[in-house]
């Protein structure tokens, strides 16, 4: 069980995992962890493109939760890595279905943080028959003024960040950041690609937390996390995500009956809690929560307390 001083559950393994072709292009990878007769629920990773991590399995109850968590196209274990081809906020929610249909659950608690509650705000909102509710961090509606913010407004709070940040672009592409970094991302020049990739990546790794985590800026950084999350978040943000304009807050009501939970760092520089204020006004009945001592990680002891409150709550409540 969790503790105070360390609120996750304890390590554990998948019981059982796999590997999912979705098309000609993309095999996503999946796993579950838990009890195979609990009650699923779905945790999906952020980005997009930044794939798992072993302690993703460690927010829930593995007496209670069977725990699905699958690699996003393009990101993590899933190949092709970084691959923007057929990669589409639609497609994603396809796949979840996908999957959803292989493991055979009807209903399914979703769980997402940063871009995770996009596409939990998404898939939810295409299919609300198949959710029992919501546990959703770091709220990110991807809308153009919030990835504007991304690009160009966190320099305010990191200028020695946004200025490693912007170095791989030549000056005369910095005018439209969003369009120099595709440039690089996706021109002809893998080394300018990865260079720019890694970048972005640790951009990122640097201003995830409320205190600086070297070791988080490495791991953004690397070659392995880098080209998913640079590429695919690059890839993303041109598109807006392949929304309209703020879909997901015009469309809350097709949730609105389901319950929530939204957790928000009040220091959070990637995802500003505006947003999460903004859809908890949209969405009342949601609990609210901003945690006062932290910024975006999810394993900042404040949010990460605050997720397995959550899921600990569903579980308590019965409303699953």
């Amino acid at each position: 069980m969790s503790t105070q001083t360390d609120p996750l559950f304890p390590a554990l393994e998948p019981t059982r995992h796999g590997l999912l072709a979705v098309d000609a292009i993309h095999t996503l990878y999946w796993e579950e962890c838990g009890n195979p007769d609990g009650v699923p629920v779905l945790f999906l990773h952020g980005g997009p493109g930044a794939g798992l991590s072993p302690k993703h399995r460690q927010f829930f109850d593995p007496a209670y939760y069977r725990i699905v968590l699958f690699d996003q196209r393009g990101a993590g274990h899933s190949t092709p890595l970084g691959e923007t081809r057929h990669n589409s906020t639609q497609l994603l929610i396809d796949d979840i279905e996908r999957l959803r249909d292989l493991l055979g659950v009807n209903q399914w608690l979703v769980f997402g943080g940063s871009w995770g509650s996009t596409l939990a705000l998404a898939y939810g909102q295409a299919h609300p028959q198949h959710c029992t509710g919501f546990v959703l961090r770091g709220i990110f509606l991807s809308t153009p003024a919030e990835i504007d913010w991304f690009l160009n407004g966190m320099r305010w709070f990191y200028p020695d960040a946004h200025a490693d940040f912007v170095a791989p672009i030549p000056p005369q592409d910095r005018g439209d950041l969003l369009q120099g970094f595709c440039k690089q991302l996706f021109g002809a020049d893998p080394e300018a690609g990865l260079a720019a990739a890694r970048a972005w990546g640790r951009y990122e790794g640097r201003t995830i937390h409320l205190l600086q985590h070297p070791e988080v800026e490495e791991e953004f950084g690397s070659a392995a996390v880098a080209l998913g999350v640079g590429r695919l978040e690059a890839h993303y943000f041109s598109h807006a995500s392949f929304f309209t304009e703020d879909q997901l807050i015009r469309q809350v009501d097709r949730i609105r009956h389901l319950p929530a939970v939204i957790i928000q760092g009040r220091y959070d520089v990637i995802c500003p809690p505006h947003s999460a204020w903004r859809l908890h006004q949209a969405w009342p009945e949601a609990s609210f929560h901003i945690i006062p001592d932290a910024g975006h990680g999810a394993f900042e002891p404040g949010i990460a307390a605050a997720l397995v409150r959550a899921t600990e709550q569903f579980k308590r409540d019965g409303t699953l």
